[in-house]
């Protein structure tokens, strides 16, 4: 509130009006304000004496009950004061989007997916932004299409209350696909553009590995997408990029202090280290916070011992321990093992290494679990990359760079808006690979999308590959991480898959699919409906409802879809349901979001599998046993060593990331069905601090894949004329 009476103007004109949300000026010059002071969209509310009170002229010459009159006047310009701050404050509240969606028109045959996202007009990412209530200050636009959404607006709203949250997850993955994206945005679609329910979708960003080698564009499909396609699988606003560019400064750094710390003498690493500026040496931040972690509390650089000197200066790292790897968000198989240090100017310091790809970075898996600006700085300082030669963690924190990686991500940090063909709004945030770490969009994203849509909107986020691997690691890791609660799980399935989890032929990309595939064969579907009850079972014993969505194939018979249906609900689905918005976009998928609306509502008893506090391999046995059906499980003596190792480092309580194949319930892929009475390999054991898991490695994992021999990219293509890309998918 902004009066004169309180606030002489000179004070006034140090105030931030351009913070609040309502200004009501008292002043007798109203026009003392200038606009330029107030932001855009603010409602201003104006008290002025002049606007409370009758003629001065006319004062004078009335009786006092006149001045009762005007005492009248004023007592109903405050009240209707009020009753406007309160409309504003209630306008701040849940309330219908005024979205304007976009209208399909779907075509049969169906067109590519690129020829349907390039028919679709979007809208203005502004114009979007503005119908589901951001603020002007709240976005960050880059282009037409796409922005990024400040976190700012998770205090604004940190008093309204979330929406419902429901996950898409899966049955396992075969090559002929699930299409749990695709239900993603279909479910969307049908929430927001045909029941008129507030909804958002929340999607990962694809990595350029998959996109230009074998999977191809992975924006959903069909009448079921995100637009622009190109966009959301070209770059997007950066994000991969500032990780790769943050996770390398990170790997440039650890061998440069092996050298240097290899060619130099304690005196000589602290001269450089606490350079003389200026006639001044002085310590920086992150120097100081490692003196107080070493127990050295100085902050004099003349003052410290010469054994005080050497803790500080040297970190020893054992090369043989450094687990920290560079990346490339490119499929190359050449970089999965590498020699580095040949140049003359390394002093021999030679060492095998390799990249990852760039999704595959504990940076990448800290973006998607991260809160907040302040705690992904700490995520990023805790990163251990090595241990030292007495066996003891080394982490970014020591080696100096965490302010620096933080200043590389802090725009990576904020999710991307876009929108579905239909209009309806996309939060589009991180992707970590599903068999290598959580396989989840992030924790923020689902956070401010919970806030947008408010109490009676929902939230649809999708898990990676199978609920044995993308849910189990959603519920585990990411609900840990974030506190939410999910509200029901949309568990998807095909036909077609589950003839093959029933003993179908396999598949080989480019040839017809066999007939078994393309006619009807109710005992094939029989057979592998045993994955989809197993899947079902998987995600009650976490206690929340599930609805199972059909993708339906025009070669699926009647017969057939009823059958899945059937067999889904006596296994215990909240509701089985067909859903076309493959072919017919949100409106193919209304059944589908009624019966998630439906069981939303029902009773949710979410618990987690297993407790932190048990050990290690007590919680590796449990997922083994109670999630893939494992009789036990087996550790190397390498993966028995790391795991005693966490133990005395203080990291037996966080929880567990398998990295598995996600093409069966086993470590075997061509394990189809429901595999029993196998004793789970666990080769070795990893942890990622920062992201604040452990993960085993279970059988032979790859975190660098390699291209075919016909990758996708030699149909992908631009029209140097138009510009137009050709080929994604």
């Amino acid at each position: 509130v902004a009066s004169e009476h309180f606030w002489p103007k000179k004070k006034l004109e140090r105030l931030s009006l351009h913070h609040a949300d309502v200004v009501v000026v008292g002043s007798t010059k109203p026009d003392d304000v200038p606009v330029s002071w107030i932001k855009p969209g603010t409602t201003v509310i104006s008290c002025s004496r002049d606007l409370l009170s009758v003629n001065k002229q006319q004062q004078n010459n009335k009786p006092k009950e006149g001045l009762r009159e005007n005492d009248e006047i004023i007592c109903l310009v405050r009240i209707n004061m009020v009753k406007n701050m309160e409309r504003w404050i209630q306008s701040q509240q849940y309330r219908k989007w005024d979205l304007h969606c976009l209208k399909l028109q779907p075509l049969s045959p169906v067109p590519s997916d690129i020829e349907i996202s390039r028919a679709q007009s979007p809208k203005a990412v502004d114009v979007l932004a503005k119908e589901i209530g951001l603020l002007t200050d709240e976005i960050e636009i880059y282009g037409q299409t796409k922005a990024k959404v400040r976190l700012s607006l998770l205090e604004r709203l940190k008093d309204q209350p979330d929406g419902k949250y429901v996950l898409v997850a899966g049955i396992t993955p075969t090559p002929l696909g699930e299409g749990k994206s695709t239900v993603t945005i279909g479910l969307v679609q049908a929430l927001t553009a045909h029941l008129n329910i507030n909804s958002f979708a929340c999607l990962r960003q694809p990595s350029q590995g998959p996109t230009f080698g074998v999977k191809g564009g992975a924006a959903g499909g069909g009448y079921a997408q995100v637009i622009p396609m190109e966009e959301f699988n070209l770059h997007l606003t950066g994000d991969i990029h500032a990780i790769t560019a943050a996770n390398n400064l990170l790997a440039a750094a650890i061998d440069a202090r092996i050298l240097h710390e290899n060619t130099q003498s304690d005196k000589a690493l602290y001269n450089r280290l606490v350079p003389v500026v200026n006639g001044v040496r002085g310590f920086s931040a992150i120097q100081l916070a490692r003196l107080r972690r070493l127990g050295i509390n100085k902050t004099d650089p003349g003052t410290l011992t010469e054994e005080e000197m050497s803790k500080f200066v040297r970190l020893d790292i054992d090369p043989s321990t450094i687990t920290w790897q560079r990346v490339v968000d490119t499929n190359d198989r050449f970089l999965r093992k590498i020699t580095v240090g040949q140049a003359n100017t390394e002093k021999g310091f030679v060492r095998q290494a390799q990249f990852d790809i760039a999704v595959a970075s504990e940076i990448m898996a800290i973006l998607a679990l991260t809160t907040s600006l302040q705690d992904m700085k700490e995520r990023l300082g805790k990163m251990v990359v090595a241990n030292d030669k007495n066996g003891e963690p080394v982490t970014a924190e020591d080696l100096g760079v965490t302010g620096a990686l933080a200043v590389l991500m802090k725009d990576a940090i904020k999710p991307t808006l876009m929108q579905t063909l239909e209009g309806t709004p996309v939060f589009v945030h991180a992707g970590p690979f599903a068999n290598i770490a959580h396989g989840n969009s992030s924790v923020l994203a689902d956070k401010i999308a919970l806030k947008l849509v408010g109490e009676r909107g929902f939230v649809v986020t999708e898990a990676g590959f199978g609920a044995d691997i993308g849910m189990e690691k959603f519920f585990n890791i990411k609900c840990r991480a974030s506190g939410l609660v999910p509200s029901v799980v949309v568990l998807v399935a095909t036909v077609r898959a589950l003839k093959m989890h029933g003993g179908g032929p396999n598949v080989t990309a480019g040839a017809p699919l066999k007939k078994e595939y393309t006619e009807e064969n109710l005992q094939l579907v029989a057979n592998g409906c045993c994955n989809l009850q197993k899947q079902i079972q998987i995600t009650q014993l976490f206690g929340v409802p599930v609805v199972v969505a059909l993708n339906v194939f025009q070669t699926d018979s009647p017969a057939e879809v009823d059958l899945v249906c059937k067999i889904a609900k006596q296994s215990g689905a909240s509701d089985a349901v067909p859903c076309n918005h493959w072919s017919a976009g949100g409106r193919g998928a209304v059944k589908l979001a009624q019966a998630v609306e439906k069981a939303a509502n029902q009773k949710n008893s979410f618990k987690y599998l297993y407790s932190l506090e048990l050990p290690i391999v007590e919680k590796i046995r449990i997922i083994a046993q109670k999630v893939y059906g494992a009789q036990d499980i087996e550790l190397s003596p390498a993966a028995q060593s790391q795991v005693e190792r966490y133990t005395r480092q203080g990291f037996g309580n966080l929880p567990i990331c398998m990295a598995k194949t996600h093409l069966s319930l086993s470590h075997q892929p061509e394990q189809k069905g429901v595999p029993t009475g196998f004793i789970l390999p666990i080769s070795d054991v990893r942890a990622s601090i920062g992201a604040g898991f452990i993960y085993p490695l279970v059988g032979t994992m790859s975190t660098m894949p390699g291209l075919p021999t016909r990758p996708c990219f030699y149909d992908i293509d631009l029209d140097p004329i138009t510009e137009q890309v050709t080929g994604l998918f």
